[in-house]
């Protein structure tokens, strides 16, 4: 239940889609304006997937993860945008709860410089 595939959206053999996921498209174009999904793709809950891109085989999604371009073969992608975070291979487990944020990876090495020049500065001030 909530689950919205667009007219021309294309869902490969074995895919599970979790409630409340889009394929959708991103305006009022003609022709093919929805996601292709490749063979054992799993998108999460509440996962957007938008336009007229291509999924490979493989691909997990995370939930609340909303995708803008195409994924290759055997990688998951989490965020907003979606990033690829892993390109693993075949069987690799989607486990929701243990995906990596990649932007907080980003702020956290930000919040350590500052911290670290921070320190420089105090230890040039006490001089």
């Amino acid at each position: 239940m909530g689950v919205v595939i667009g007219e021309t959206a294309i869902v490969g053999d074995y895919c599970l889609i979790y409630q409340n996921v889009t394929l959708g498209g991103t305006g009022k174009q003609t022709g093919k304006r929805h996601p292709t999904l490749g063979r054992n793709v799993v998108v999460g809950t509440g996962a957007k997937v938008l336009g007229n891109i291509n999924l490979g085989n493989d691909v997990r999604v995370g939930a609340g993860s909303i995708v803008l371009r195409d994924v290759p073969d055997d990688s998951t992608v989490v965020g907003v945008p979606g990033r690829i975070v892993s390109r693993t291979g075949h069987g690799c487990p989607l486990e929701h709860g243990h995906l990596p944020d990649p932007q907080a990876k980003v702020i956290r090495s930000l919040l350590d410089r500052i911290e670290s020049l921070e320190q420089k500065l105090q230890n040039l001030s006490t001089q």
